[in-house]
């Protein structure tokens, strides 16, 4: 699993041009499957994400978590991060897991952010047309890939 993870002030989603769900400060997850994740490691992403220690303290350095200041988040399923450019300039979208295999990873992970305790977690729909606005932070950008965890 790929997460990419901004810091932001404030973000909306609007789902199919339907209305608008507002979340003030606190994570943007852009979250992508590929073929050979496991929903069992929804929850160690979550909970890593969840504790990420990337807001200042009062002493101006990254060291409280969105948890600890009970801020919210925003999870968006997107299989663009497994897109691969190596060849010609159509980026190919095969490491992309598919519908039948991303969808209840996601799920699973979505229920996972939602026990971590966030005061909201808004989220996209799969495979949906969605509209995102966010106000970084920062800007404050962090990816994780469940691979390298495997790796080491």
């Amino acid at each position: 699993m790929r997460a990419v993870i901004q810091r932001v002030k404030s973000a909306w989603i609007s789902i199919e041009g339907g209305e608008k769900q507002h979340m003030g400060a606190g994570l943007v997850v852009l979250f992508g499957v590929t073929d050979t994740d496991s929903p069992e490691d929804t929850l160690a992403l979550a909970n890593k994400i969840a504790q990420l220690r990337i807001f200042e303290d009062a002493d101006g350095k990254m060291n409280v978590s969105a948890l600890e200041l009970g801020y919210e988040c925003m999870v968006v399923s997107q299989f663009t991060l497994y897109a691969d450019t190596k060849k010609g300039r159509r980026p190919s979208f095969i490491k992309a897991a598919k519908p039948e295999i991303s969808e209840p990873i996601y799920d699973k992970f979505l229920s996972e952010m939602q026990n971590e305790g966030f005061k909201n977690v808004i989220h996209g729909k799969f495979g949906a047309e969605m509209q995102i606005n966010l106000q970084n932070d920062g800007p404050v950008t962090i990816i994780i890939d469940t691979d390298d965890w495997k790796k080491s």
